[in-house]
């Protein structure tokens, strides 16, 4: 299913989103977070996968202060770097100010039923945690997420549904910090955190080194499940 190049408002500017519509022609909406390496292939395939599960689908562009318009092969070593590069200058303030005002974009499309969630994965999984404590997103979902055990002081304003997908052998995030971000969101029952054995980070990434089959369809599939249920109108 091939989606299309949009033009999103946000508070100081304008960036792009590639959007993607189910063949029905409506559905929930579902924001799309990059990672490190902009909205290259990947990110336009899980959005147009979303898309065919029958959601309103956009990604849009986080880096557009830094560089706009980045697709970084991830499996590249040179342009591996080139992404951390931008990752150091990335402002998460700013990435969610951006990310509320995708949501508040699709909401307004006249094929979304105007509930809308939002999944991340890596840098995106970090901004997915962020959305559920910020935003006004009914869902989020997480993939190895990178830093949260940082933001812990926000888990008490998660007021809806948030699911994280653990990789438990994560070499960007320790037993530790994984230990922490157990420990401080224990309490709260809006968060849902599944722990995969065995697998690293990206292990959902498809045709990546790190991607492992089996715990990819578990994760997508509890992550289809999870946006089913909350995202119904």
């Amino acid at each position: 299913m091939a989606g299309k190049e949009i033009t999103i408002t946000v508070p100081d500017g304008e960036i792009m989103g590639y959007l993607a519509t189910p063949t029905s022609g409506s559905g929930p909406g579902v924001v799309v977070i990059q990672e490190i390496f902009g909205v290259n292939a990947w990110m336009r395939n899980i959005t147009d996968d979303l898309a065919a599960a029958g959601y309103v689908a956009l990604c849009p562009d986080l880096f557009w202060r830094i560089e706009p318009g980045v697709q970084i092969n991830s499996e590249d070593e040179e342009a591996f770097q080139k992404a951390f590069g931008l990752y150091g200058k990335f402002d998460p303030d700013k990435g969610i100010d951006d990310l509320q005002a995708a949501v508040t974009h699709l909401r307004g499309l006249e094929g979304c039923t105007g509930k809308v969630g939002a999944v991340g994965f890596c840098l995106g999984g970090f901004l997915a945690y962020l959305m559920a404590a910020r935003s006004d997103a009914d869902a989020s979902v997480g993939y190895y997420g990178v830093g949260i055990e940082t933001k812990l002081g926000e888990a008490s304003k998660i007021s809806r549904p948030l699911m994280l997908h653990v990789a438990e052998d994560d070499h960007f995030v320790p037993k530790d910090a994984q230990a922490q971000v157990a420990d401080g969101l224990k309490s709260n029952d809006q968060v849902t955190l599944f722990n995969y054995p065995g697998v690293d980070h990206a292990f959902a990434r498809k045709g990546g080194d790190a991607y492992v089959a089996a715990a990819a369809d578990l994760a997508n599939g509890r992550t289809i499940e999870f946006f089913n249920t909350n995202l119904a109108v």
